[in-house]
Order: structure tokens, then sequence, then C-alpha cells
């Protein structure tokens, strides 16, 4: 199964923003996450957009950009689920 891991190389949090609803996943320094598509998904290939403070995924199924893949998990480094919004800073 492909899987997309991320990490922040940055001092300042930064955002994973899933398209196509946009659920965002913040990054502290140091933290990394892995973007895991559902187990029945066939061929997920990653298309990533990075920026200084954000990266927007899409994921599509055998890289065909009609077939957009929308049912994923974000974990992170120990395997734990995160709900969107994950340390969303307050500003």
């Amino acid at each position: 199964m492909n899987r997309l891991t991320v990490q922040s190389g940055s001092e300042d949090f930064v955002c994973l923003f899933i398209e196509p609803y946009g659920e965002d996943f913040w990054l502290k320094p140091g933290d990394e996450f892995t973007v895991v598509p559902a187990e029945d998904t066939s061929d997920p290939q990653f298309t990533v957009v990075a920026a200084t403070d954000r990266m927007v995924v899409w994921i599509f199924e055998s890289g065909d950009p009609e077939k957009v893949i929308v049912d994923y998990t974000i974990v992170d480094s120990n395997g734990t689920a995160l709900k969107c919004g994950h340390q969303q800073p307050a500003d």
C-alpha cells in the first residue's frame, strides 16, 4: 500500500492540507505524519504542492486526476489516527 510520510523541518507550524475537502492537520517543528489511503484503494498516488507554511496533498487512484481518493487516515509517528484540525494554532 502506498503511503505518504511528511515531516516538518520548519521552526514554526506547517499545515498539512488534504484535498478535496480541505481538511487540515498541523505539524509542529520535528513532527512526522503519514497519509494512509483506505485499504481498498487501487494504486493510490499522491500529488504534493509545498509552500513555506503548508503542504497541499491530493490522492489519486492510479494517478488519474479524475479519480480523487477521499477516504484516508492521517497518523502521527506513533500510529495514532488524527482528527481534522489537529494541533491547529490559535492565531
